[in-house]
């Protein structure tokens, strides 16, 4: 696309029709039909989540929503739902299926009646798997073994040896139940494909001219001005330029209660505005929003395999044409060595082709997985890969940063002693009003907070930054002087007391700030980084896991000592550059195992890198940290780490569930199928039921795992789409 924006493009045919520019705040608009970002759950092979389906298998008939594979390579065409009838013609070869069993079983065996019932099979088969044998036809042509395959060779086989009734119930059932796992399957694909109905597709954008605009989000640039009505979504990232009001960041963060919003406060795409209009500059465009980084990560997870999915994959691709060739052997070879008649053998041997299908095995691994990813994601968790969510369960430490992790990263005035003057107060907020420092400015918002009079600005004379020590100024004719220890001293004002004072609170991890006159120091303010409400709960929960918790930080070590003995965590090394963190971190994977780093800042991403398990906080991390770690807690909230681990254990528990659970049904049905008793109906209900039971037990992933220590559980994704 060209730089400069042209007035009015000409069309091949509509050479005369002209394209106004476009409105203030936007680009030109791309092509409306294009998505933003394309949402692919259980496309590619083995019902493994993955990108969408290459321009030549779209040119076939086949997208990355129409199914997935079941052959040992992720054949596309082993396991194809697009190639499945509708739910009506189901139900109607179901219902053919069943009068030629009728037929076969109580009707007098004459060749009108066999014909008959040979003639409503062969409907039967025909309504359900048309699509099913074209599918089959070409995983063949492949050289693979995919399910389609395999059920066109038995329903065949069956039909030729005169078992044409239990060819079509078959055929029938076997649609029947892909279609249902098809739908159970949707929902993991529905809950991520949610995000994207959350960003709204117009936005509405002040002009030149002070109005306002609905344009196309998409077409919005860098710096313009939108406005969130009450009861609307926020449609691109951006800063509150006007307006106070709360904001529902539930479908982005996952916490449940709303934010409150005013001027200079971020606005995330997606969230809901839930009460008076606020005005926003944009700060991300369309596809580099916090939302687009979301689905995009998710996305890249779901593509990425986890551990215990290539097991499986591995697993599938010698187990199918094991079974088939046992199943070619008990053909051929029963009869010969162990006296089996032909057609006994036959049949047993197509039975065996039904139980190789390995759709549950396939299934167990990847529906639960994206599952998990979904319900973490709408818990403000982004987990960047599989690999990273079942290894999470085996965290045995975590290190975490102080500043802007365990604390909230921001000075808070937390304490203050005046010595001996009523003015002294008043003088300090003035003083620090003036100033730009940030405990100039933690000292003036607690004053002012503790509801101190702060005399204007203009109250103060000869005010004077002095750098490295503090600020001075007259205020009634008097010199005041608000600073550090070295402007105390340098001013003769330095005494034992004062030392004293000082020093009790900064055993205690905070900065103290002091206020003199010519003569003497008259108040004294500490300042400190406050713990995160949630810090203590947060560093519980890890114990209770099992897990050490330990701080790693570059502040002295008053600060950290204070900072960690009041979250809780018991080891702290301070002081540490960022080389020193690697070092460290080295030494925690040494002594415990598997160790988890959680900061914020750049100097943390070394380590974030470095550990088994890097925890990035999104919210007021470094774009560094959060493109380095594993998992992105995206409303900064500690306790989430814990919540990782406890998703991650629960995880891997469904996963070798349903391995188990296939696994186990297989080899019931194996022996039944060698011994005679399976039919090939019950083999393709246990085979799809096992399918149904996996694919259901992978769901219950998506349901909200409550925090321990809160009484409302966050609402996570909306439910609400945008077809």
């Amino acid at each position: 696309m060209a730089d400069r924006i042209p007035t009015h493009d000409h069309h091949p045919d509509e050479s005369h029709r002209h394209r106004p520019a476009p409105p203030a705040g936007t680009a030109p608009v791309r092509d409306p039909g294009a998505a933003r970002i394309a949402v692919s759950c259980c496309g590619g092979g083995c019902g493994t989540a993955g990108a969408a389906a290459p321009a030549a298998e779209a040119a076939d008939g086949h997208t990355s929503h129409d199914g997935h594979a079941h052959g040992s390579e992720g054949d596309h065409a082993g396991h194809d739902h697009g190639a499945l009838p509708g739910w009506g013609r189901i139900g109607a070869a179901l219902v053919v299926a069943l009068g030629s069993e009728l037929l076969h079983l109580l009707g007098p065996d004459a060749a009108a009646w066999n014909i008959a019932g040979m003639a409503l099979a062969a409907l039967a088969i025909g309504l359900a798997g048309l699509g099913i044998y074209r599918s089959g036809l070409r995983s063949l042509l492949r050289g693979r073994l995919g399910i389609s395959a395999l059920m066109a060779v038995a329903v065949t086989g069956a039909f030729l040896i005169g078992q044409w009734p239990e060819a079509a119930m078959v055929m029938a059932l076997y649609a029947l139940a892909e279609r249902i796992e098809e739908r159970a399957a949707d929902r993991a694909r529905n809950a991520i494909g949610a995000l994207l109905a959350l960003s709204p597709d117009e936005a509405e954008i002040r002009q030149p001219d002070g109005g306002w605009r609905t344009v196309p989000a998409d077409s919005v640039v860098l710096g313009a001005v939108m406005r969130i009505r009450p009861g609307g979504r926020v449609p691109l990232d951006g800063t509150v330029t006007a307006g106070r009001g709360a904001v529902d960041e539930s479908s982005v963060t996952g916490e449940s209660l709303a934010v409150d919003k005013t001027p200079g406060d971020a606005l995330y795409a997606g969230t809901l505005n839930a009460q008076a209009a606020l005005e926003a500059t944009v700060t991300s465009v369309a596809g580099a929003t916090t939302l687009d980084r979301i689905i995009r990560a998710v996305e890249e997870a779901q593509a990425s395999r986890a551990p215990t999915q290539r097991f499986v994959d591995r697993f599938a691709a010698v187990y199918t044409p094991a079974v088939f060739v046992m199943a070619v052997a008990v053909a051929v070879g029963a009869p010969l060595l162990l006296g089996w008649t032909w057609p006994d053998a036959v049949y047993r041997a197509l039975v065996l082709l039904v139980i190789a299908c390995p759709c549950a095995l396939v299934l167990a691994t990847p529906v639960t997985v994206v599952s998990a990813l979904a319900a973490a994601a709408g818990r403000g968790i982004l987990v960047k890969g599989g690999k990273g969510l079942e290894e999470a369960r085996g965290i045995r430490a975590v290190a975490f940063d102080k500043t802007g992790t365990v604390t909230a990263g921001r000075p808070v005035l937390v304490a203050q002693q005046t010595f001996g003057s009523d003015a002294a107060t008043d003088v300090a907020a003035s003083l620090a009003g003036r100033s730009d420092h940030p405990v100039s400015r933690a000292i003036a918002a607690g004053l002012s907070a503790a509801d101190a009079h702060v005399p204007q600005e203009s109250a103060v004379d000869d005010f004077e930054a002095l750098p490295g020590r503090g600020v001075q100024g007259r205020v009634a004719g008097r010199t005041w002087r608000l600073g550090n220890r070295r402007l105390m001293q340098e001013n003769g004002v330095w005494t034992a007391c004062v030392a004293d004072a000082v020093a009790a609170h900064e055993s205690q991890g905070r900065s103290v700030t002091l206020l003199a006159d010519a003569d003497a120091v008259r108040a004294l303010f500490a300042v400190a980084d406050t713990l995160r409400p949630e810090a203590r709960d947060a560093v519980a929960q890890l114990k209770a896991l099992g897990i050490v918790p330990v701080m790693l930080t570059g502040d002295n070590g008053a600060a950290a000592q204070a900072a960690a003995a009041e979250a809780g965590i018991d080891q702290v090394q301070h002081s540490l550059l960022p080389q020193d963190k690697l070092a460290a971190i080295a030494a925690l994977q040494q002594r415990h195992g598997m160790t988890a780093m959680a900061g914020d800042g750049i100097n943390d991403a070394p380590a974030l890198a470095r550990a088994d398990i890097g925890f990035a906080m999104g919210g007021a991390g470094t774009d560094v940290a959060m493109e380095v770690a594993d998992v992105v807690i995206l409303n900064d909230d500690l306790r989430r780490v814990a919540e990782t681990v406890r998703l991650s254990r629960r995880t891997h528990a469904v996963l070798w569930q349903n391995i188990a659970l296939a696994l186990g049904i297989k080899l019931v049905f194996f022996a039944l199928a060698l011994a005679g008793v399976a039919t090939m109906w019950m083999a393709v209900f246990a085979d799809m039921g096992a399918s149904l039971l996996v694919v259901t037990n992978g769901l219950r992933m998506l349901r909200q795992m409550p925090m321990p220590g809160r009484d409302t559980a966050p609402r996570g994704i909306s439910s609400q789409k945008r077809l």
